[in-house]
């Protein structure tokens, strides 16, 4: 199957990053996210003001953490996070579409104490790797801003407030967070993914990947390479704000196959509605036709369980 090369644009979101300022700029940058989500819901943002010494110091922690013997890593699988749903999955733990997928990883999510809603409460972290705590969580509450002052573009795009997101879906966030280490696939293996064909559940996903590309999306036009561009994030819309917007933003199914012959290692970050919150589509709705994927009632929570539940079959049953 012929893939093409990436044609995603490059958005600097900077003047998104300063409340009320720059009005033209950011009306301007609210244009092209707008057009990259109708297109096919992928482009890459640069001018995040992520320090690079954050993304240095978790990558280097998480590749120490890769490199322990799995026995070691067992020790915070994801059968110790409870209803929590937070640890570490061995190659072939996660199934995507029902079907394995060739990468280990781990879980996890905003830092909260213990308590009775699933996919809450506190993260593991390995007592071999400490340094990886301090870079997960300080990452986590920078990407959330991040991801906060993207949603107000996306906000703008919509001909909303821009606080919109941020005093609804968002003011109280459902913050998940992956890291997935990828050993190659075998050139000769067509059926073999990193990760199979899928959307993403919620409203926004932010992904670091590293220097070894592997990540591919289908588009209109075909499937297309989102090859690593530096100090960028791929940013793509979910099934949540396809909803919201009647199928106006799409979110788009992707792929990875990692045939660089290296090891590979990706950080995506997701950024969805409330868990109490409800998804209807928006006052303004165009009325563009919606395909059923995800025409759901009820809260977003739910929906998220309906969908983990056939990820991490065997880890559901408990909770």
């Amino acid at each position: 199957m012929m893939v093409r090369m990436s044609e995603l644009p490059v958005i600097d979101v900077g003047p998104l990053l300063v409340p009320g300022g720059d009005q033209p700029g950011r009306a301007q940058v609210a244009a092209a996210i707008g057009a990259a989500c109708r297109d096919n819901g992928f482009f890459y943002v640069s001018g995040h003001g992520v320090p690079s010494e954050l993304v240095r110091r978790l990558d280097a922690a998480a590749r120490r953490f890769f490199e322990l013997p799995e026995a070691v890593k067992n020790e915070i699988s994801m059968e110790r996070g409870g209803r929590a749903w937070r640890g570490f999955f061995p190659v072939g733990g996660e199934l995507t579409s029902g079907r394995p997928d060739l990468k280990e990883g781990i879980y996890f999510g905003a830092e909260e104490p213990a308590g009775t809603r699933p996919l809450h409460g506190p993260n593991l972290f390995p007592a071999q790797v400490p340094e990886l705590r301090d870079a997960v969580l300080g990452y986590l509450d920078t990407m959330t801003g991040v991801a906060q002052a993207v949603m107000s573009g996306i906000a703008l795009s919509l001909g909303l407030a821009e606080d919109y997101f941020r005093t609804g879906y968002t003011a109280d966030p459902t913050i998940l967070f992956r890291i997935f280490h990828y050993p190659p696939s075998a050139p000769d293996d067509a059926d073999t993914w990193g990760v199979g064909e899928h959307t993403d559940y919620g409203l926004l996903t932010l992904l670091l990947q590293d220097a070894n590309g592997g990540l591919q999306v289908r588009t209109s036009r075909g499937w297309i390479e989102a090859p690593p561009v530096p100090d960028t994030f791929v940013c793509n819309i979910g099934d949540m704000l396809d909803k919201l917007t009647g199928g106006h933003y799409r979110s788009t199914p992707h792929r990875v196959r990692n045939l660089s012959g290296n090891e590979r290692l990706s950080y995506p970050f997701f950024f969805d509605p409330g868990w109490d919150s409800e998804v209807p589509p928006l006052p303004y709705a165009p009325g563009h036709r919606w395909d059923g994927q995800v025409d759901f009632t009820g809260t977003y929570g739910e929906y998220l369980l309906s969908k983990v539940s056939k990820v991490f079959p065997h880890l559901f049953e408990r909770l």
